[in-house]
C-alpha cells in the first residue's frame, strides 16, 4: 500500500470520526433540505446554543458546512463539494458516499 493511499484512508476516518457524532450527523441532514439559521437548528435539536455552535464549528473547520452572515445571524448552508449530483440524499466523504436512504 502506498502513502498516499494510507493518506486517503487517514483523511477519510477522520472525516467518518467527525461524522459519527450524531448531533452533527443530525445537523447535516436537517442542512439537506436547505439553509438554516442557528435557532431553526435548535428548534428540532433543542440543545444548549453554545453546544450546538460548538458542533457547528466543527463542521465549518473540516469543510462539512459553510456560512454567511444574514443581517445579525448566521446562516448555515451544506458544503457544495459535500453533496454528489447524483442524489440529494448523500454526503460526499471523498472516499465514500454517506447515504440517508
Amino acid at each position: 500500500m502506498s502513502s498516499t493511499q494510507l493518506t486517503s484512508q487517514s483523511d477519510c476516518a477522520h472525516k467518518l470520526k467527525i461524522l459519527a457524532d450524531s448531533t452533527r450527523l443530525t445537523v447535516l441532514q436537517l442542512l439537506m433540505e436547505g439553509s438554516l439559521h442557528v435557532q431553526d437548528m435548535n428548534a428540532v435539536l433543542g440543545l444548549e446554543q453554545s453546544l450546538l455552535s460548538h458542533h457547528l464549528k466543527v463542521l465549518r473547520q473540516e469543510g462539512f458546512v459553510t456560512s454567511t452572515r444574514d443581517g445579525k445571524a448566521v446562516l448555515y448552508h451544506l458544503a457544495t463539494h459535500v453533496r454528489p449530483a447524483q442524489t440529494h440524499r448523500a454526503i460526499n466523504l471523498g472516499c465514500c458516499l454517506l447515504s440517508f436512504e
